[in-house]
């Protein structure tokens, strides 16, 4: 498989894993070294592709189509459940922001995509000696939440406010 062949691969490998892809598993899957897999990451960048390397490996928020922000209101206590019902129809978390009034914007990225990666994220909240962002809003914030199509969009929205976590415009 020459190096066009491959790099199309690992696009195609990252569109299927539903989330970040190790460069070593990569590797293995596609039969070379971990610098090749690097080296094509840095190729397929140049590119134009807006690949993120992750501490769970590799992503490429291009390959999401399209993305809106979704303003929502919610305690601490549902934050689980708002990431699953994001990730369980098909988006990924992309961050959360929220608007400050002394402030202004602040926004952390999530770039999450699993129910796993929900929970390890909860799990980081929950062992660390910080509050989610939305504590300083009184639950009020933003994501902005990508998707394959804007269907999914539509479909994530529909459930967030059949949850009572969707802001009205």
């Amino acid at each position: 498989m020459g190096g066009k062949e491959r790099r199309e691969k690992i696009l195609s490998l990252m569109g299927e894993a539903g989330g970040p892809i190790s460069g070593e598993r990569l590797a293995k899957l596609l039969g070379v070294s971990r610098q090749v897999i690097v080296q094509d990451i840095a190729l397929l960048r140049t590119a134009g592709y807006d690949i993120i390397a992750t501490n769970k490996g590799y992503f490429c928020a291009s390959l999401a189509e399209v993305s809106r922000v979704f303003h929502v209101n919610h305690g601490a206590d549902e934050i689980v459940e708002e990431l699953n019902i994001i990730v369980d129809f098909g988006g990924i978390a992309v961050d959360v922001f929220v608007e400050h009034e002394p402030y202004g914007e602040l926004r952390a990225r999530l770039d999450v995509h699993t129910r796993r990666e929900v929970q390890e994220f909860m799990e980081s909240i929950n062992s660390g000696n910080s509050s989610p962002l939305l504590t300083i809003t009184c639950g009020d914030h933003y994501h902005t939440v990508r998707a394959a199509t804007e269907e999914l969009l539509d479909e994530i929205g529909e459930e967030l406010d059949r949850h009572g976590f969707l802001k009205a415009p």
